[in-house]
């Protein structure tokens, strides 16, 4: 078992929009509610690219990473649930004691924001030395060992590959629950999906598991949508050479149930507003800079009864319901490894890359 303090091999952003850099980096042991653990895998999301970029502001230097899976080392005096060898995933932080958490709601945590981004503990700490940051969104698993907390972390079957299981933390339950959870799509209802990036893709996956008839996959990426539509997507539209609104009234005049906004660009949140049935609601996933506004019809809200909602990580209760994606992926129900393309941790500025480039969908980082 690795004693404390230990050297910690992670990947460091220096500053705004710098490559990462792998480096040795001071880590405490766990605190009574943490747990220590040796990071096997990672998923690279939108977030972390954003974070590096500062679209969201965060102290820098410091270590991304939250899509983290791995194996408990070492676990902390209080923590009754978990312990040393159990194989993990990761996922999102929330302090367990505000009205949202205690009414089953963490992924709308009062303090999620600062806890995600804050790049401390809540209470101000910092458990990493030579002035990095860490616990980006509780864990920072871009490095070979990880501090996250009881709440945010998962045990898994021994039969889940850790290198599909980190991904399940973040953009895939966000997708995935936003569909299962969030809205409670039903079977022979009808979803629009505008985005099919991993979240997008994780939706499409859902919505034909809980039997949507209508499944609308739009993108700019050819490849992409030829996916979507294997997974699931009855309809694809290319926005990049086909009118999108004409597209979307033409395969169904009278709007749509559900439609998800995941590309966090203000004119597809007001198209999806535009074609909502009565009664429809639309929900932004997809995170834009900090500022950024959208012009929305408010008649097309106020006349029907339509609705307009944020999502944040598919409302889910991790513990409950990543278990339920591992059983959808045995079912061959939810195939996250179609959408994932392993690299070596060493390789991680080539990973950004061919995500930001559309060639990958979900990159994830192997440590061994």
């Amino acid at each position: 078992m690795p004693s404390a303090p230990m050297d910690v091999e992670a990947a460091v952003v220096e500053a705004k929009g710098d490559p990462f850099r792998i480096r040795t980096v001071p880590l405490e042991e766990p605190r009574p509610d943490e747990v220590l653990v040796r990071v096997v895998a990672t998923g690279v999301c939108q977030t972390d690219a954003h974070s590096r970029n500062q679209d969201y502001p965060i102290p820098m230097p410091v270590i991304l990473g939250h899509e983290g899976a791995g194996i408990i080392e070492q676990v902390g005096s209080a923590v009754k649930d978990l312990a040393p060898g159990d194989r993990v995933a990761m996922t999102f932080p929330s302090c367990g004691r505000c009205d949202a958490c205690r009414a089953g709601f963490p992924a709308n945590c009062t303090h999620g924001f600062e806890l995600a981004f804050g790049a401390s503990r809540q209470d101000g700490t910092n458990a990493y030395g030579d002035g990095v940051h860490g616990h980006f969104f509780g864990q920072s698993s871009f490095a070979r060992y990880a501090l996250a907390t009881e709440r945010n972390t998962v045990r898994l079957p021994d039969d889940m590959p850790l290198e599909l299981a980190g991904p399940l933390g973040c953009g895939m339950q966000t997708g995935a629950g936003a569909v299962m959870n969030s809205l409670e799509v039903g079977a022979g209802e009808s979803l629009v999906v505008l985005g099919t990036g991993a979240v997008g893709l994780a939706a499409v996956m859902a919505a034909k598991a809980v039997g949507a008839t209508t499944i609308v996959a739009v993108d700019i990426n050819p490849s992409r949508l030829a996916l979507a539509e294997e997974l699931g997507a009855t309809h694809t539209v290319n926005a990049s050479t086909e009118d999108t609104d004409a597209r979307l009234r033409q395969i169904r005049p009278d709007g749509y149930h559900y439609i998800l906004e995941i590309t966090a660009q203000p004119r597809m949140l007001a198209l999806a507003v535009d074609h909502l049935r009565p009664m429809g609601t639309a929900a932004l996933i997809g995170g834009a800079p900090a500022g950024t506004t959208a012009p929305i019809d408010m008649n097309r809200l106020l006349n029907g009864g339509r609705r307009l909602r944020g999502i944040a990580q598919g409302d889910s209760v991790p513990q409950i319901f990543i278990p339920q994606l591992v059983d959808l992926y045995r079912a061959g129900k939810f195939p996250v490894d179609r959408l994932v393309r392993t690299y070596d941790f060493a390789d991680i500025n080539q990973a950004f890359a061919d995500a930001a480039s559309g060639k990958v969908i979900k990159p994830v980082l192997l440590m061994n």
